[in-house]
């Protein structure tokens, strides 16, 4: 199982990302958030196909699609987030966090 855990920022919300795989890599996709945006993606997205979903152009996958229809604001960091819980919950990555620094000068 891969858990990820998001601060999205200065939304003020937190998301929490689980994912298990199968044998076939079709991956359970649990997803929590005081959002109500993403409350409704993760009912839109509760299980993928890892091999399909990872494996296509980034605007074709079933979850910015997804987060397209469901209003996610453009720079929202869940649905990368849920991407990187499918690699790690199907094997096809190790588990490293993504950091993000912003700053003005």
């Amino acid at each position: 199982m891969a858990v990820v855990e998001i601060s999205s920022g200065v939304c003020g919300f937190t998301t929490r990302i689980e994912g298990s795989a199968d044998a076939s890599l079709q991956v359970a996709l649990e997803i929590t958030s005081e959002c109500s945006r993403i409350q409704d993606l993760a009912q839109h997205l509760t299980q993928v196909s890892a091999m399909e979903e990872l494996f296509q152009p980034i605007t074709e996958t079933q979850t910015y699609r997804a987060a397209a229809k469901c209003g996610l604001h453009t720079a929202c960091p869940v649905p990368s987030a849920i991407l990187k819980a499918i690699e790690v919950a199907s094997g096809m990555a190790l588990p490293a966090d993504v950091h993000m620094t912003i700053h003005t000068n």
